[in-house]
């Protein structure tokens, strides 16, 4: 964020004080020194930054000649000014604002040669990657005076048109439940007003050059805004992390969700991997000598894996050669090139040479002639788009159906699987995600035929425009010529557009169709993660089976392991058995028992039931509820679990895992492998390296949110961080051990490999207890006196290093803890929530206490937060969560306002459901046809998606996504029972 470009426009109606932004200006005047120094603080082996961009090796271009320079507007060498300027409302807001422009071209330089002053000589013009964003101001600048010599306007830092802010569909739902002042909004503009942007389309430089823009392109895939997506590019090249900009930059991307903000991301990643493999393209056709101007025009025009592959596939090393290929090796090509130029002056008899194949005769010259014009036809631009426009407004339909092989090779299960795909047939328009995934898996399974049938007038179109508009003869021609050209479009349709048609519109709706299912998997882990622990009961966990024995663990309210065994309740021994249980419930006063639902769950669930219901655990009244223990089995075994639970049997652990996931539902999953967890659809037919991404991008996103206190938490849950690997979690665990707890976040900056940049991406995720702090010094103060480096209250101590060189992020840390270390306020913040208490007459003591809240409360009733965020010279989204975390009490987390698991005592049977009964569930699964719902029958009932409605869902309740996901309670009615299936068919009554 600190290196970013910023542009200031000169006619500013409304002028704001300096040090507006100041906690911003402050980091991002440093930034150019972090940035160059934050090597030296990542480990040696670091993960490469895939996103950071090359800069061109020139350097500061020269001022266009001869433009004479008016008022001068505020020079680009003051970094970190930004101004957006909207048309109904014209204050101007960013991290340092414009004053007056008369006289202001003095300061200006003065300004500048200060800057210039402090910089390290050895970064000057001949350090082009530290003067990246110098050279783009700088390009910027001298182009604006080149066109507009006459005007003082520099280009805008974002588009010119009104930008307006995004409205949800259901204000009450959102991603996270937060707290109700967030809810505090301006009447103008509810949804915050996106007052700040980094640059326009024209300040975006990419590795890679294409004759598209990629603004502009991205902003068309993904329905964003342009000047929103120049920022998040810009954004991602300065490596910040998803979280960190949803929470901290949020009026930088529009108020986006996460959802969102991946989505730009993925695409953004695609379109510059198309990009990269274009010019890859173009260097090997370079080599082979084969390259044209055409050629290279229309390489540098894709904008698909698809096209690319349509137009460099007749030049691929190893081919045979198309048809045109072998024409023009014959030099056929200049009398095709003479045919749509000057064919007055074609004479095609010239070509014939009797002893050369496919010269001799003119059958085979008009023959060779057409396949160089199909093939010219084939990849001229406007002709692909003319086709594809026409193919929006046709009705193209997929269509499959049973192989001939499948009714003999194939097993009659996988074809009965697929009985719904025979003869089917659905516009493209009106297809499901899901029903392209099963038909591609019918495909690949080669069970079923797939083709894609485009009508005939699609055909007709295109040749009568060929003719008549995009070729059309300059002059009179020959009817045999014409009918050349005619055979040439219908020949290039057929051979070469329509089947490249057919694979972009499958590679799309594939494309589509595995980023639903990608995104409902990451949903349904947010749900999942995000499920509200079970703190302070002491849990059994019991992973269920019939030969083995179920295994029993039984852990203590923070997560330890108190007792392990293994219980045969289903060989004959289930009496003497529970005797043994209720020795063990009774001993450790444990009253919630935890059953895993994999093999014999049913059956562990009606021993327990009968158990409960009769009384036996008394004076005990124990519950039980169902878990699910997908990937329990895969981490008992992992080099995780090995090292967490040494010595211990991997069956044992996966019931330790079984319980904890009701405890701590984060702490533990994060442990396990997140396409392993099991909430997704089709997840092992769509991109595996997508998923991953995706749903590690999820599982940092859910811990970060969360939370994690630094002085307690796991070294696995720590890398999930933002900003933080497995390297970096590593270190900080292994500074804790040798150095005891941290004291406050500035202590972060001492670790190794943990640099300015990632302390900026982390910081505000990460908690310091100050119960914990207090009660570490006191009992280190009285059994060994005061701890060496820490201050005692209201005493600030600065520790440096004799003999060193100095630090490069704090030459002095200041060891006094920070009580606003405990909330989520970001540390570039904390000057503006200071001189917030001030206003309200806070301290810092009183943070989290009913006492801040009465003061905060009766405070926002006298004045508007947008008044507030003006004085403090801050935006609204910085001031919100500074009243967030000054209100919400020590140890806030937000996953307790969400449903706990459901715990019983009794047990229903498939056979006693009836249609028309009203029961309630969880929700366990949600796909992209339905929602499948856990009604305690053992068998989990489909909601069909067109039974879940807007108007079913609950309104007032805080929603984690605008969806149902797993572990959301619902009312449903039962509609049907198919007990010889085992399928329960349920409708959607609410949302509880």
């Amino acid at each position: 964020m600190s290196s970013l470009p910023r542009r200031a426009k000169v006619k500013a109606q409304t002028a704001v004080s300096n040090d507006e932004f100041s906690s911003f200006s402050e980091l991002s005047s440093a930034s150019e020194e972090d940035d160059k120094d934050d090597s030296a603080w990542e480990p040696q082996k670091k993960v490469p930054r895939s996103l950071k961009q090359r800069v061109p090796k020139e350097s500061k271009p020269k001022k266009a000649p001869g433009v004479k320079k008016k008022d001068p507007p505020v020079s680009d060498g003051l970094e970190g000014v930004a101004v957006k300027e909207e048309l109904d409302d014209s204050v101007a807001i960013d991290d340092v604002v414009l004053e007056d422009r008369k006289g202001n071209l003095d300061s200006v330089q003065t300004l500048k040669t200060a800057k210039t002053k402090q910089k390290n000589p050895a970064q000057s013009p001949s350090a082009p990657r530290a003067k990246k964003l110098k050279v783009d101001e700088e390009n910027n600048k001298a182009s604006s005076f080149k066109s507009e010599s006459d005007s003082t306007e520099i280009p805008s830092t974002s588009t010119t048109w009104e930008v307006a802010c995004k409205k949800e569909e259901n204000e009450d739902d959102y991603t996270f439940g937060q707290s109700p002042l967030k809810k505090i909004k301006t009447k103008t503009c509810p949804q915050g007003h996106p007052v700040r942007s980094l640059a326009n389309s024209n300040n975006i430089i990419e590795d890679w050059e294409m004759n598209w823009d990629i603004v502009q392109v991205l902003s068309a895939r993904t329905n964003v805004e342009p000047w929103v997506c120049a920022n998040i590019i810009l954004l991602f090249n300065d490596d910040n992390t998803i979280p960190f900009i949803i929470r901290y930059r949020k009026e930088l991307i529009n108020n986006l969700d996460a959802d969102s903000l991946r989505e730009v991301q993925q695409t953004l990643e695609e379109l510059r991997a198309v990009a990269k493999k274009v010019h890859s393209t173009i260097q090997k056709i370079k080599k082979e000598g084969k390259m044209t101007e055409c050629l290279l025009k229309a390489l540098l025009n894709c904008k698909t894996f698809e096209e690319l592959e349509h137009v460099s596939a007749p030049y691929k090393t190893g081919s045979k050669g198309t048809k045109a290929q072998r024409a023009r090796q014959l030099g056929l090509e200049g009398a095709a090139r003479k045919l749509l130029e000057n064919p007055e002056e074609l004479n095609l008899l010239a070509y014939i040479q009797p002893n050369v194949e496919g010269l001799s005769t003119l059958k085979d010259i008009e023959a060779g002639v057409q396949h160089i014009l199909a093939d010219i036809i084939a990849k001229d631009r406007d002709a692909l788009d003319f086709v594809r426009i026409s193919c929006e407004n046709a009705y193209i339909c997929i269509q499959s159906s049973l192989t001939k092989v499948s009714f003999k090779k194939a097993n009659e299960k996988d074809v009965d699987k697929f009985i719904l795909y025979q003869n089917f047939s659905c516009n493209i328009n009106n297809i499901q995600h899901h029903q392209i995934l099963a038909i591609n898996r019918g495909e690949n399974l080669k069970i079923l035929t797939v083709k894609v049938n485009i009508p005939d007038r699609v055909k007709y179109q295109f040749c009568r425009w060929g003719i008549q508009n995009r070729w059309r003869p300059r002059s009179c021609v020959r009817p045999e010529l014409t009918n050349i050209l005619q055979d040439s479009l219908n020949d290039s349709f057929k051979r070469l557009i329509h089947p490249l048609l057919c694979r972009e519109l499958r590679a799309k709706l594939t494309s589509e169709a595995e980023k639903q299912s990608v995104m409902m998997f990451g949903r349904n882990l947010r749900q999942l993660l995000l499920t509200s622990p079970v703190p302070g009961r002491t849990l059994m966990g019991v992973d269920p089976g019939y030969k083995h024995g179920c295994k029993l663990a039984i852990i203590s309210p923070t997560s330890q392991i108190l007792h392990t065994d293994v219980v045969y309740l289903h060989c004959g021994q289930g009496f003497r058995e529970a005797e043994k249980i209720k020795r063990l419930l009774l001993k450790f006063n444990c009253s919630t028992v935890v059953i895993g639902n994999g093999t014999a769950c049913r059956e562990t669930e009606a021993y327990f039931a009968d158990l409960i219901m009769k009384n036996y655990f008394a004076p005990l009244d124990v519950v039980y509820c169902i878990t699910s223990e997908a990937g329990a089995s895969i981490y008992s075994v992992s080099p995780e679990a090995n090292k967490e639970m040494p010595g211990l049997d991997p069956n044992l652990r996966s019931a330790v895992s079984i319980a904890r996931r009701v405890q701590d539902p984060l702490a533990e999953l994060v442990k396990i492998e997140p396409k392993h967890i099991g909430v997704g659809m089709y997840q092992h037919d769509v991109s595996q390296t997508l998923l991953k991404a995706t749903l590690d991008s999820v599982v940092e996103e859910c811990v970060s949110f969360v939370g994690v206190d630094i002085n307690i938490c796991s070294e696995v849950l720590l890398r999930h961080i933002a900003g933080l690997n497995a390297t970096r979690a590593k270190n900080i665990i292994e500074w804790r051990e040798e150095n005891g707890p941290f004291i406050n976040r500035e202590q972060l900056k001492k670790v190794k490999g943990l640099g300015p940049k990632s302390f900026q991406q982390c910081a505000g995720f990460i908690r310091i207890n100050q119960d914990y702090i207090r009660t570490f010094c006191s009992q280190h103060a009285e059994s060994a006196g005061p701890i060496q480096g820490v201050a005692p209250a209201g005493v600030e101590v600065t520790k440096e290093k004799r003999g060193k060189k100095k630090s490069k992020t704090a030459e002095n840390a200041v060891l006094k803890p920070n009580p606003l270390d405990q909330t989520c306020i970001h540390p570039e913040s904390y000057d503006i929530a200071k001189r917030f208490l001030s206003l309200i007459g806070g301290t810092l003591c009183e943070i989290g206490t009913p006492e801040m809240q009465q003061k905060i409360n009766s405070f926002l009733k006298k004045e508007e937060i947008k008044k507030i965020a003006g004085r403090l010279q801050t935006t609204e989204n910085t001031l919100q969560i500074i009243i967030d975390g000054l209100s919400q009490p020590e140890s806030f987390d937000f996953r307790t306002d969400f449903d706990k698991p459901d715990f019983k005592r009794s047990i229903v049977c498939l056979e006693d459901l009836q249609v028309g009964t009203v029961l309630t569930g969880r929700v366990e699964n949600a796909t992209l046809f339905g929602i499948f719902v856990d009604i305690g029958v053992g068998k989990a009932g489909l909601i069909p998606i067109r039974n879940v409605t807007v108007a079913k869902l609950s309104k007032t309740k805080k929603r984690r996504s605008l969806q149902l996901g797993p572990g959301e309670k619902v009312e449903v009615q039962v509609l049907n029972v198919d007990i010889p299936r085992s399928r329960i068919t349920l409708d959607l009554i609410r949302v509880l």
